[in-house]
């Protein structure tokens, strides 16, 4: 499975291989995840939540390729995420930051973002103190999750002072809400809450606390809000830190060693599937970290690398797997519901070609 000798090259060079023919395969639709065995992908008209991950993909091609072409399609994968703009959805933030911020100075692109900022800021409820989950993708509106958070954070602190003020009471809210039984450096984390009118916000029971996604996702937000020092504020910086060191597990690194590099889809089957999507959002997550002046930078840049190379080295087909080369594989979707459990996820595929982009110099990772 291997690609071979791992450097931020030819891993990455791989990856764009993998994007340029995924968009030969799909067209106009919006890859999901793809079979482990033939590498055959289950698409969406629309994009759903994962849409702008396959425009971002195909903007950071555009970026590595230099091609004109390449710029074409990219921006025409992002014209096709319009629509969501208007949705009550508070994935706008992972559909609108992630499909545009790679664009660098595309004007349509930019509209986009702007458009999809002042729509997310005019949803923000100030009883609730968040953004709401939404009910575009179904089921109750008055939610809290943690996926809600990356992407939202850089999207709103776009739509000047009120939108940066939204970013970080929304940030620190979904905190309060997730890490709120945490105790010292004992993670305890709640993926998502139901809000009830008599009895507050409530615990759901789906994604559960050991959901692998659900503390990268926070981790990624965080890292956002930390190289934006006007979301940070004096008094929630050191809370950010703290909240940082939590739930990076940099202190459970030396002990734990490479089998933590790559997490069990669900904490509470160890045996069960892992997810090389939750190691690549940690990756990109740990790089960010690594631009803010501190004592951990090092090693967060450190973890970083490492775990890049374990994805590169043992979960992405090479030449000889006999599959496509380009896959990261041992993706899961949901492993609750049995969905795609070792599966190439479109955006465990865009947040390991986004860490390998920022190595390579690609891309300036604090502006993704």
């Amino acid at each position: 499975m291997s690609a071979g000798v791992f450097g931020p090259g030819p891993a990455l060079a791989a990856v764009m291989a993998r994007v340029a023919v995924t968009a030969e395969a799909v067209g106009p639709r919006f890859p999901l995840y793809a079979d482990p065995a033939d590498g055959r992908w289950t698409t969406t008209g629309r994009g759903s939540w994962t849409g702008g991950f396959w425009a971002g993909l195909l903007w950071l091609r555009a970026r590595y390729t230099g091609a004109a072409a390449d710029r074409r399609a990219a921006a025409a994968c992002t014209a096709r995420l319009e629509p969501w703009a208007a949705a009550d959805t508070a994935t706008r933030g992972l559909i609108l930051w992630y499909g545009t911020a790679c664009a660098g100075d595309d004007a349509q692109a930019a509209e986009l973002r702007g458009r999809g900022a002042r729509a997310v800021l005019s949803a923000y409820d100030r009883e609730l103190g968040l953004v709401p989950w939404g009910d575009a993708l179904g089921g109750p509106r008055r939610l809290a999750r943690v996926d809600g958070v990356p992407g939202t954070v850089p999207l709103l602190a776009g739509a000047g002072p009120q939108g940066a003020a939204a970013a970080a009471a929304h940030l620190h809210r979904h905190l309060d809400l997730c890490l709120g039984a945490s105790r010292g450096r004992d993670l305890l984390l709640r993926p998502a809450l139901r809000f009830d009118a008599v009895a507050g916000w409530q615990p759901c029971a789906d994604p559960p606390p050991g959901w692998s996604r659900g503390r990268a996702w926070l981790l990624l937000a965080v890292a956002d809000a930390l190289l934006r020092p006007d979301l940070a504020m004096p008094g929630p910086a050191a809370r950010l830190a703290e909240a940082a060191e939590l739930l990076s597990g940099e202190d459970e690194f030396p002990a734990g060693g490479p089998a933590r590099l790559v997490p069990a889809a669900d904490a509470a089957r160890p045996d069960g599937p892992l997810d090389t999507s939750a190691a690549a959002i940690t990756a990109v997550a740990l790089l960010k970290l690594a631009r803010v002046p501190g004592p951990r930078a090092g090693a967060y840049a450190h973890r970083a690398e490492v775990i890049l190379r374990r994805l590169a080295e043992s979960h992405l087909t090479g030449p000889d797997s006999g599959r496509p080369p380009g896959m990261l594989l041992d993706g899961c979707y949901d492993a609750g519901k049995e969905l795609a459990v070792r599966h190439e996820l479109v955006w465990g595929d865009f947040f390991l070609a986004l860490g390998l982009a920022a190595l390579h110099g690609v891309v300036d990772i604090t502006r993704v």
